[in-house]
């Protein structure tokens, strides 16, 4: 039988932790942390305001397109403090591939981090959900920029701060070029991120949590627990391959990595006031 968690919207923690990060979003101030409301520790609860807040999005307008896997690689662990993944939801107006900016004025306090994104062409709903049933689900990979933002004053976030305030997510951007799985080991992909051209962050398909497909699998079998598998599809980003950097408003940023080529992202001057 599958876990799926038991703690519903009407806990009134999870409602108060759900309203001080929808404050913080729609007024453009960040806010202090949630963990004063859900504890440090107390992961499902977590979750469980994530879900309270994709809820309200959907119920706005949005549309689910995928997830985002964070906190995959050593380094960024040890920026954040913390010591597992995590998952964040993505919807359709996340995605600014068509930009000719990312719009700064969306964001509160940015950074980026380079990633492989994989394109799901089946359901991982059923089945054991190993690395072979995973693997044979995805259609494609693509280099990608993931642009992290936390709604948190600071980024002064445990593991169940970033939960909640949905994996700080933010925005990304995905390159024109999917390339199959039989031409490309993701484990071995190395990367290299520039910021106005010079070099400010590198790593391996290694470095997220061994092997990116693992942070794939990881997610599927902890998103069918949580009742919110991952769906064909859907676009999910695998976690970082390096530490990631700030994405102020005006910088350019660019991203190689090998056997999948280039991603680049210009963010706006006008930042958010």
């Amino acid at each position: 039988m599958r876990a799926t968690s038991t703690i519903t919207h009407s806990h009134p923690a999870v409602e108060q932790a759900a309203e001080r990060l929808r404050t913080a979003a729609t007024s453009g101030h960040p806010c202090a942390p949630v963990r004063d409301l859900i504890g440090s520790s107390d992961i499902e609860l977590a979750y469980a305001v994530q879900r309270l807040r994709v809820d309200q999005r959907v119920a706005a307008g949005a549309t689910v397109t995928g997830r985002k896997i964070g906190l995959t690689s050593p380094a960024v662990q040890h920026q954040l403090g913390v010591d597992q993944p995590d998952f964040g939801v993505l919807f359709d107006d996340m995605d600014v591939s068509a930009y000719d900016e990312v719009p700064s004025d969306r964001l509160l306090q940015p950074k980026a981090e380079a990633e492989i994104a994989f394109l799901l062409a089946e359901d991982l709903v059923d089945g054991a959900l190993d690395p072979t049933q995973v693997r044979g689900a995805v259609v494609g990979a693509a280099a990608a920029l993931e642009i992290v933002d936390s709604r948190i004053a600071g980024w002064d976030i445990t593991i169940t701060d970033t939960v909640a305030d949905n994996g700080s997510s933010g925005l990304y951007v995905l390159a024109d070029r999917w390339l199959p799985l039989d031409e490309l080991e993701p484990r071995e992909v190395t990367m290299r991120l520039f910021s106005d051209d010079c070099l400010a962050s590198e790593g391996t398909g290694a470095a997220c949590l061994g092997d990116p497909l693992a942070a794939l699998v990881w997610l599927a079998r902890t998103a069918r627990n949580l009742g919110q598998p991952l769906l064909s599809g859907q676009v999910v980003l695998s976690g970082a391959l390096g530490p990631m950097i700030p994405a102020p408003p005006g910088v350019t940023l660019r991203a190689e990595l090998s056997g999948l080529g280039q991603v680049s992202a210009k963010f706006s001057r006008k930042g958010r006031s």
